[in-house]
């Protein structure tokens, strides 16, 4: 901050009120002296009335700006903090912005209470001394006078300061009607103080002239004359005055709106990086800060959006990209998110330890949706990629896996259920563990029924002690292996009911002979009329495996109990 603009900053609101009470003194006395008879001397001359008349000015001017000084000590304290590059107490600029916003309110105060008191001891001394009921009137009109002029030119001053030049400084983020114990300057207080200036005002003035000028002046030719050129002045004071006031005033009201309106058209065009620079308590200033409350939240939904974006991204190409290709299978899977990222999750798996035909398919659910669950989802497949690169047991490779994931979610209450299975075409058998997971099926064209392969354990992520077993059953040419997740078959409509399971096995009865991918997009298309209008509110997952015949070759095949671990 710069000597010079210090220097201002800490005279600013001190001066507009002296200079307010300067102008309605000059302003009173002027037209005083011209409308008016003088004292007579005999008054003038009496040692109470001079001391009066030559100290009460000096002594009114002076306690209000020490007034002021003393009001405005936390303000100018954060002023020299910030001249000299010192840090500024929280406390203490708190308390210098509630002062500065409420200082125009107590200038008021304070310049009506010291003019009521001029007005007080002038009509009081002067009907002690005789003067008359003209004089003692005399004396209440111009002090009050003077303090109505006086308050309503440092109202308009001292707020046009605050907003111009204070508020810049001691609030660069807004926030003014924020402010706790601090009064609002609001939009119809300003119009009270134009009504007051432009209207009430002189035409209370000339109201009182008025009256003044015909007790005083007997003479009517000559009371008309003072008249005239009395209400002459005071219409052109008093018009220059409001036209002054109402151009300040529309200003202030149409720049912020401008701004606000630019701000919005920016907001409209996608670019949230304006900001309305709010200057005020009122309503205008409320509604800045508000927009700029919703213009950051605007931005920090495009950079979540932007990060959503990309962890979609990466979570898609986590997901297989290619099927195994292997003779006598036609295998597809598919995850459908509600969100941009979700807690499903498929994968399959192929050993250089196998014999050919022999693959592994996995298919997860997180808990919840979205991206805490998308993260676990991440860790998951991680623990279970890894714990995969050697042909173990399965039961053994979920123990393993369950033990890793509960050090990282134990706390959180999270788990995932997990149906992780080996499919040997060769051998038509099937090996799986299911831990927590929906109950798979396998689908039977000859006999058109289904069978379920049901739970083997608890969910991973829940307890490290949990034990699990790995069963095994015979395949045969024809039949159809799905695998999903509760998305589907809990998907609900508008009346709220469930997709269930029957809606799933008829989907997948009708679509049989079609590829495995073809039952998917059959079974997800379902799922989508089942639920119009209503958008998805789970993730949904499905993996198809369909046996085909070989021929002579599935009569070759090995005993399902010949497996490693499978007694």
């Amino acid at each position: 901050m710069e000597r010079r603009t210090y220097l201002f900053l800490n005279a600013a609101m001190g001066g507009a009120n002296f200079l307010a009470n300067l102008a309605g003194v000059g302003f009173v006395q002027v037209l005083s002296a011209r409308v008016e008879q003088p004292l007579p001397e005999s008054l003038l001359a009496d040692p109470l009335v001079s001391f009066l008349d030559m100290a009460f000015s000096p002594f009114a001017f002076t306690f209000i700006m020490a007034a002021t000084l003393i009001y405005e000590t936390p303000v100018r304290r954060c002023l020299r903090a910030r001249f000299t590059s010192q840090p500024i107490p929280e406390r203490l600029a708190r308390e210098a912005r509630r002062r500065l916003l409420n200082e125009p309110f107590v200038t008021v105060l304070l310049d009506l209470s010291m003019w009521g008191l001029a007005a007080l001891l002038f009509a009081l001394t002067f009907h002690v001394k005789g003067a008359g009921a003209v004089a003692v009137e005399r004396a209440l009109f111009n002090s009050l006078s003077i303090g109505a002029i006086s308050v309503t030119l440092a109202f308009f001053l001292q707020e046009h300061v605050l907003r111009r030049h204070l508020a810049p400084v001691f609030f660069p983020a807004g926030g003014l009607a924020a402010v706790p114990g601090a009064r609002r300057i609001r939009i119809a207080t300003r119009l009270a103080g134009l009504l007051l200036a432009g209207n009430l005002l002189p035409l209370t003035s000339i109201l009182m002239l008025f009256f003044r000028i015909r007790r005083a002046h007997p003479d009517p030719h000559a009371a008309l004359e003072i008249m005239g050129a009395s209400v002459l002045t005071y219409a052109l004071v008093f018009i220059a005055t409001g036209i002054v006031l109402t151009v300040v005033i529309g200003r202030n009201l149409t720049l912020p709106f401008d701004r606000i309106i630019e701000a919005l058209h920016a907001i409209r065009g996608g670019r949230f990086d304006r900001r309305i620079p709010v200057t005020t308590s009122d309503e205008i200033g409320f509604t800045g800060d508000a927009i700029n409350e919703m213009t950051e939240g605007l931005r920090e939904r495009e950079r979540m959006r932007a990060s959503m974006g990309l962890a979609m991204e990466v979570q898609q190409n986590l997901l297989p990209r290619s099927t195994p290709a292997i003779a006598g299978l036609d295998i597809a899977g598919r995850s459908v998110y509600c969100e941009e990222t979700g807690g499903d999750y498929f994968d399959y798996f192929e050993w250089s330890t196998a014999e050919a035909g022999a693959f592994g398919v996995a298919v997860a659910d997180v808990s919840d949706h979205g991206l805490p669950s998308a993260l676990l989802m991440t860790t998951a497949r991680a623990f279970l990629r890894q714990r995969l690169c050697r042909r173990d047991d399965l039961a053994e490779v979920v123990a393993d896996v369950n033990r890793q994931l509960v050090r990282d979610v134990e706390e959180s209450g999270r788990y995932v259920t997990l149906f992780l299975a080996e499919v040997d075409r060769p051998a038509l058998a099937l090996r799986w563990v299911n831990a927590g997971h929906d109950a798979a099926m396998i689908y039977d064209r000859r006999t058109d029924g289904f069978a379920e392969l049901g739970r083997t354990g608890l969910p991973i992520g829940v307890s490290a002690d949990g034990g699990y077993r790995a069963d095994a059953r015979p395949l045969a040419p024809g039949e159809i292996l799905l695998v999903g997740t509760d998305g589907i078959w809990e998907a609900q409509n508008a009346r709220g009911e469930m997709f269930g399971k029957p809606r799933l096995q008829a989907v997948v009865r009708g679509a049989a002979g079609a590829p495995a991918r073809e039952i998917i997009t059959a079974v997800i298309a379902a799922v989508d009329a089942f639920c119009h209008p209503l958008p998805k509110a789970d993730d949904l997952t499905l993996v198809i495996v369909k046996m085909e015949d070989l021929g002579a070759a599935d009569r070759r095949r090995r005993p399902v109990d010949s497996w490693p671990g499978i007694d």
